[in-house]
């Protein structure tokens, strides 16, 4: 039976927004005395209206339980209340209502060089970061050059930390939290500071220890290919709740549905927001239509048909356009384009049909971004009209090979055939 060492019980976290207090005894007088006579606060800035003192409730009613050795990524759009979780977990701050439980040390990096004291080198806040672990100096000393080993900080270990750049920080901060011991690592999106060769690094030890050394880890990260690389389970979080709590390509297709984007057959492209307001003005797509009978919703097959409504101010012999194709988490799967001078524009509405080879493409959601540009005498690119995430689109056969359901973490996004010539 798996033993729980985090155990979260219904918790709330609320905040009171605006400034709380004027710093100082005297102020906090003042600002009282004017309320008191209608007057305006004296320790106010020019132009400031008063802010209802409202409060926020960064998270609602979230409970889950993490039992030994797994490793949950926690997802979910900016506000959403990740950080906050984290925070409570690593008893930054306590919870407004409900109950949290642990059963072991935690050691937590929720930002770069957290716990580290800048006046101090690398060396003492290795020694620091481990006696507020409940380490003693002679359990450190026995990991201590396998840390020094690892964040690859052999010539600058004895340099105060103040000196170290963005990248230093977080190789070191994330050596300590993972090589001293503790039964649970709690980690915010911070390896993202780090190079990719690092990230890698940090991604197989952390997988490691959960492995082979039982240790707990909790993961916040936007990155989707690193939540499907390190985690085995995934809470999905919104405006502060608990919205799922399982298997990880599902909490992945939750997030990357979050945008309430709807699939429709016939895209209006004139009213989205472009890339930049400097684009449209010359050349203007209009409107994207899925013409084949699929619609917007499409079997695995070779070709995608479609339409595409430009508006030009004149007439033009130079213009291409792009159609680069995302999987729902962002990731870029494919570019389809046309080729210089396959595209003639009158002065007016233009309509552009044509088809996109959708054949390899697995099944899942997908968005497009299009371009209309132009290529000048010496090759480089001049963009016309850039919309990103213009249009939706589904591709829908579920079980395509040997009657499996295509799992994207492990293979991807393009199902590419094979034919077996002969068997000897």
């Amino acid at each position: 039976m798996n033993k729980e060492v985090i155990c979260v019980n219904h918790v709330y976290k609320e905040y009171r927004l605006g400034t709380i207090g004027g710093g100082t005894l005297r102020g906090d007088l003042q600002s009282l005395a004017a309320r008191i006579r209608g007057k305006e606060d004296p320790n106010s800035k020019i132009g400031q209206k008063n802010v209802s003192s409202g409060k926020f409730l960064a998270l609602n009613d979230v409970s889950f339980c993490v039992n030994k050795g797994e490793k949950v990524g926690i997802i979910g759009h900016n506000g959403a209340g990740k950080s906050t979780l984290l925070k409570l977990l690593s008893r930054v701050t306590a919870p407004s209502q409900g109950t949290m439980g642990f059963n072991g040390r935690v050691a937590s990096m929720l930002e770069v060089g957290t716990g580290f004291h800048p006046e101090l080198t690398g060396r003492e806040n290795v020694y620091m970061n481990g006696a507020i672990l409940g380490m003693n100096r002679k359990e450190i000393s026995a990991k201590f050059d396998e840390i020094v080993s690892f964040a690859e900080m052999e010539k600058f270990i004895d340099t105060p930390v103040k000196r170290y750049s963005s990248g230093m920080y977080v190789k070191l901060a994330f050596a300590v939290a993972a090589h001293l011991d503790s039964e649970i690592l709690v980690m915010d999106e911070v390896l993202a500071v780090g190079d990719m060769k690092f990230q890698q690094k940090c991604l197989g030890k952390m997988g490691n220890v959960a492995d082979e050394e039982g240790r707990t880890i909790l993961y916040v990260s936007h990155n989707m290919n690193t939540i499907r690389q390190l985690c085995d389970r995934c809470i999905v979080l919104d405006h502060g709740k608990l919205i799922f709590d399982g298997d990880v390509e599902k909490a992945i297709e939750l997030y990357s549905d979050m945008g309430n984007h709807t699939l429709l057959p016939k895209v209006n492209l004139s009213n989205q927001t472009r890339v930049s307001n400097t684009l449209g003005r010359d050349v203007k797509m209009m409107q994207f239509n899925f013409t084949g009978d699929e619609k917007c919703e499409i079997q695995m097959k070779n070709m995608l048909p479609f339409e595409l409504v430009l508006d030009s101010k004149t007439e033009r012999k130079d213009v291409c356009f792009r159609c680069m194709i995302y999987y729902s988490d962002d990731t870029p799967v494919c570019m389809a384009g046309s080729s210089r001078g396959e595209i003639v524009l009158q002065a007016g509405e233009n309509r552009i049909q044509g088809e996109i080879d959708t054949g390899i493409l697995a099944p899942g959601t997908y968005h497009m971004k299009l371009a209309a540009y132009c290529v000048n005498d010496y090759g480089t690119e001049e963009h016309l009209d850039v919309l990103d995430k213009a249009v939706y689109f589904t591709v829908d056969d579920s079980k395509i090979i040997n009657n499996m359901q295509w799992l994207h973490q492990y293979w991807g996004h393009a199902a590419v055939k094979m034919k077996i010539s002969n068997v000897i």
